[in-house]
C-alpha cells in the first residue's frame, strides 16, 4: 500500500500555523492570493504542456477552461476580500433591546482538496482560492490520473505559497484513503466518491461534494 511520509507531521504544521493566527490576517490573505496570480502567469508554459500530456488539451482550450478562469477567480477574491472579512449586524428580537449583534466571519481551520483528472488545475485551484480568502490552511490531492498536472501543482505551489499553509499530496486512492482517516474540518471533493470502510464521518465538519462523469 501506497504510504504518505511525514503525514503527520504536515499536517501538525498546518494546525500549528492556523493557531497562530497569521491566515486570519487580511495582509496574508492578499499575499497568498497575489502569489497564485504570479504562479499562474510565470508558469503558464508548464500548465499548458501538463494539460496537453495529460488529457491532450490543446493551448487554447487549456487557457480558456482553467488558467484564464483561475485568474478572474482570483482577481474577484483580491476585490472582494476586504467585505468579505467584515463583520456585519445581526437582527435580534425586540426583547433583546437594548443589546447589539453582529456576524463576525471566521475561518475553519483544515481543509481537504480532492479534485479530480478532466480539470485537474482548476478544480483545485478554484477552491483554493475561497479557502485561502477565508483564512484556512489547505492540503490539495491533485487526482492521480493526470500526473503532469499533478506534479506541476506540487512543485508550483511549495514554490509560491507559503508551505506552511498549502500543502500538495500526490497519490493514487490509498493516499486519499489515509487523508480521509485523518481529522479535518473542512473537505473540498470532485469526483466519484466512495467511502473507505475505515471513514468515520464524526471526524470532519463540512463535506462539500461535487459529482462529475466522465464524458
Amino acid at each position: 500500500m501506497e504510504a504518505v511520509s511525514g503525514l503527520e507531521g504536515d499536517l501538525e504544521e498546518l494546525r500549528e500555523t492556523f493557531r497562530s493566527g497569521k491566515t486570519k490576517e487580511a495582509t496574508w490573505r492578499r499575499s497568498q492570493l497575489q502569489a497564485l496570480l504570479s504562479l499562474l502567469r510565470e508558469r503558464e508554459g508548464e500548465i499548458l504542456e501538463a494539460l496537453k500530456q495529460d488529457i491532450g488539451k490543446h493551448p487554447v482550450e487549456s487557457y480558456r477552461d482553467e488558467i484564464g478562469t483561475v485568474i478572474k477567480s482570483v482577481n474577484y477574491a483580491l476585490g472582494g476580500l476586504k467585505q468579505w472579512m467584515s463583520s456585519k449586524k445581526a437582527k435580534l428580537p425586540i426583547v433583546a433591546f437594548p443589546t447589539i449583534a453582529e456576524l463576525v466571519p471566521e475561518p475553519l481551520g483544515l481543509v481537504l482538496i480532492i479534485s479530480s483528472w478532466n480539470f485537474p488545475f482548476g478544480l483545485s485551484l478554484e477552491p483554493l482560492i475561497g479557502a485561502i480568502a477565508a483564512g484556512n490552511v489547505v492540503v490539495i490531492k491533485p487526482s492521480e490520473l493526470a500526473p503532469a498536472a499533478a506534479s506541476v501543482l506540487a512543485n508550483t505551489v511549495h514554490s509560491y505559497l507559503d508551505n506552511k499553509a498549502v500543502k500538495v499530496i500526490q497519490g493514487g486512492p490509498s493516499v486519499g484513503d489515509q487523508l480521509l482517516e485523518q481529522k479535518w474540518d473542512k473537505i473540498l471533493f470532485t469526483g466519484l466518491f466512495v467511502l473507505p470502510q475505515n471513514f468515520c464521518t464524526s471526524k470532519i465538519f463540512i463535506l462539500c461534494l461535487c459529482l462529475e462523469g466522465r464524458s
